[in-house]
């Protein structure tokens, strides 16, 4: 997914704010389940009757920054699944100019309803795995 650096996105010296890459990794996420085909009105009428009151949470998040991103740089936001269980998915995400890797995030993603872990939706888990299998 790209996404254009804009001022807002940086510091007073020009660079990517290390925030910011929250914002673009959380986008990524969104549009990741789209690309798998999980239409997010329709997942969302069909999980809250199974699953009232529903959330992803971001369960944890390890990252490392490894070059920097600049006003007006287009970076490509890549999300890929590493680890799908019941209730929650380890997605590789990277941010990358062109061929350089810039950050790179492991991200557990959690799925609970009424404040407790619960298996993510089937077809939705199902399109995860199809995804990782896919890389492998």
């Amino acid at each position: 997914m790209p996404v254009r650096v804009y001022y807002e996105d940086t510091d007073f010296t020009g660079i990517v704010y290390h925030a910011s890459y929250l914002r673009f990794m959380e986008r990524g996420r969104t549009n990741y389940l789209r690309m798998i085909g999980a239409d997010h009105r329709a997942l969302f009428e069909a999980t809250e009757k199974e699953a009232p009151g529903f959330a992803f949470v971001v369960r944890s998040m390890t990252i490392d920054w490894l070059k920097p991103a600049r006003m007006d740089d287009v970076l490509d936001i890549v999300t890929s699944p590493e680890d799908v269980k019941g209730a929650s998915i380890t997605l590789l995400q990277q941010c990358r100019r062109g061929e350089e890797l810039l950050c790179e995030a492991h991200v557990r993603v959690a799925f609970i309803s009424e404040g407790r872990a619960r298996p993510i939706p089937k077809p939705l888990r199902l399109a995860m795995k199809a995804d990782q299998e896919r890389l492998v």
